[in-house]
C-alpha cells in the first residue's frame, strides 16, 4: 500500500487519471501490462521522449572514411566502426569524440603513441606510420576531397625524406590555414566598404549590417587563435613533438622486437647445447613456462618503457618544429589582419560615436538659443500685458506712443539676449 500511494503521489495528473483507470478495468489481480516504448504515442503526450538507442548506435556506429595508403598513395573508401578503431590504434575514446560530427569541438592536434588525431576545421583525420584516415561528412566532401586529391599528389611527386604522418599532417594545416586565410580575406572585402559608407551615412540598416559583420569576425577570430594556439603549443613541447615522429617509432620498435627474437634465439640454442652436454636436471630446479614468459614479458616492458621515456631525447624535432613554425607564421599573419580589421572596426565605432557626441551637442544648443529666445519674446507678452488693462493711461493719449513703446521693448529685447550670448560664449557653452 505504501508503495502504490508513492507511486500516486509522483504521477502527473494524467497518468494518475490513466493509471486509476486501468487498475478499475483490469481489477486488482490483473497482473501490470509492461510499460510502452520510449517513441511511442503516449510517449508524445506525456513528455519529450529521448531515444537513447539511437544515440548509441550513431555514436559507436560505423563512420564512414577514406583511407589513403602511405606507400602507393591508393585512396578508398572504407566504413570502420569506433570501438574498433579504438582497439586498433589505442586510441582513448575522448580523442575519437574529437572527430565526432555530432559534436562540435575546436581545432586541435594531439600527438599519441601510434597515431596522430587531427581536428583542423573542415579537416578531420587519423594520421598513423602507415595510412591517413580522413572522416567524410556530408558538409565537406569538397574539403576531403582537396584534402586527399593534395596528398596523393604529395605522395606521388615527393623529393625529400620526410615521413608520411608530416606529409598528411602538412596538408591539414595547408588546407586550414588557406580556408581560414580565404574567409578573411572575403570578410575584409565586404567589412572595409560598409565600414566607409557608415561613416558617411549613419542609419539603422548599416548599423545592423556592421553587427552581423562583427559578430561573424568574432567567430572567425575565436577559430583562428585556436589553430594558432595549438601550433605553437606542439613547438613549446618537445615531448609532443617527439610522439608525432611515427615512422621512426615503428622502424625502432621493429628493430627493438628483431633484437628481442635474435636474443630469445641465441638462449634458446645455447640452453639446448647445455643440456645436450650437461648431465639431467632436477626438473624441481628447472623455472616453468609460465614464469619464462613472466619474465620475457617484463624485459619487452621495461625496454618498451625506455623507449618512451628517451623519446624526446632520441628524436631530432628541428624538422617537425620547423614545418610548426611555417604555418604558425601563416596563421599568425591571418590572425593580425583579423586584429587589424577589429580595430578598424572600434575605430570606426568610435568615431560615430563622436559625431553622435557631436550632434547631441549641438542639438543642445539650438534647445538653449531656442530657450534664450523664448525669454526674450516673453518680454513682449509682459508690455502688452501690461497696457492691455482695461483702465485709462495718460501715455494713451500721446502721439506714436505704441511706436515707441514696440521700439523700447524690442531694443530691451535684444540687449537682453545679447547679454544671454556674451554669458554662454564666457563660460564656452557655445564654441568660439
Amino acid at each position: 500500500m505504501d508503495h502504490d500511494h508513492l507511486k500516486d503521489r509522483l504521477l502527473l495528473p494524467s497518468s494518475r487519471a490513466a493509471a486509476a483507470a486501468a487498475a478499475s478495468a483490469n481489477g486488482p489481480h490483473h497482473r501490470r501490462a509492461p510499460p510502452a516504448a520510449a517513441g511511442g504515442a503516449g510517449a508524445g503526450a506525456g513528455g519529450v521522449s529521448i531515444d537513447v538507442n539511437g544515440l548509441k548506435r550513431r555514436g559507436g556506429g560505423r563512420r564512414s572514411w577514406v583511407r589513403v595508403d602511405a606507400a602507393t598513395g591508393a585512396a578508398e573508401a572504407v566504413e570502420v566502426a569506433k570501438p574498433a578503431l579504438m582497439r586498433r590504434l589505442d586510441l582513448p575514446a575522448r580523442d575519437l569524440r574529437l572527430l565526432d560530427p555530432l559534436f562540435v569541438y575546436p581545432s586541435a592536434i594531439l600527438g599519441r603513441e601510434r597515431a596522430v588525431v587531427c581536428n583542423l576545421e573542415r579537416v578531420r583525420c587519423i594520421i598513423t606510420a602507415d595510412e591517413a584516415l580522413v572522416l567524410r561528412e556530408q558538409n565537406a566532401e569538397e574539403a576531403v576531397r582537396r584534402y586527399v586529391d593534395e596528398l596523393q599528389r604529395r605522395l606521388v611527386d615527393r623529393t625529400d625524406d620526410l615521413p608520411f604522418e608530416f606529409i598528411a599532417l602538412e596538408v591539414a594545416l595547408e588546407a586550414a590555414c588557406s580556408f581560414l586565410d580565404s574567409q578573411a580575406i572575403e570578410l575584409e572585402a565586404e567589412a572595409y566598404p560598409l565600414l566607409d559608407e557608415l561613416t558617411t551615412k549613419i542609419s539603422t540598416l548599416n548599423l545592423e549590417r556592421v553587427r552581423r559583420l562583427k559578430s561573424k569576425l568574432v567567430a572567425l577570430t575565436r577559430r583562428v587563435q585556436k589553430v594558432r594556439d595549438e601550433i605553437e603549443q606542439l613547438m613549446d613541447d618537445d615531448g609532443d613533438m617527439a610522439e608525432m615522429y611515427l615512422t621512426e617509432k615503428k622502424m625502432r620498435m621493429e628493430e627493438s622486437m628483431l633484437n628481442d627474437e635474435d636474443l630469445h634465439g641465441i638462449g634458446n640454442n645455447h640452453s639446448g647445447f647445455s643440456a645436450s652436454l650437461s648431465a639431467p636436471v632436477s626438473p624441481v630446479s628447472t623455472p616453468p613456462a609460465s614464469r619464462r614468459l613472466e619474465k620475457e614479458f617484463s624485459f619487452a616492458r621495461s625496454r618498451h618503457s625506455s623507449f618512451k621515456s628517451s623519446d624526446s631525447s632520441q628524436y631530432n624535432i628541428e624538422e617537425l618544429e620547423m614545418l610548426l613554425e611555417a604555418y604558425f607564421v601563416v596563421i599568425d599573419y591571418t590572425l593580425s589582419k583579423l586584429t587589424s580589421l577589429k580595430e578598424y572596426i572600434d575605430d570606426t565605432e568610435d568615431f560615430i560615436n563622436i559625431q553622435l557626441d557631436n550632434v547631441r551637442n549641438q542639438l543642445i544648443q539650438f534647445e538653449l538659443l531656442l530657450t534664450t529666445a523664448t525669454f526674450v519674446v516673453a518680454i513682449f507678452g509682459v508690455v502688452s500685458g501690461v497696457f492691455g488693462m482695461n483702465f485709462e493711461v495718460p501715455l494713451f493719449s500721446v502721439p506714436h506712443a505704441f511706436e515707441w513703446t514696440l521700439a523700447i521693448t524690442g531694443v530691451c529685447g535684444a540687449v537682453v539676449f545679447c547679454c544671454f550670448l556674451w554669458y554662454f560664449r564666457k563660460r564656452r557653452f557655445f564654441p568660439l
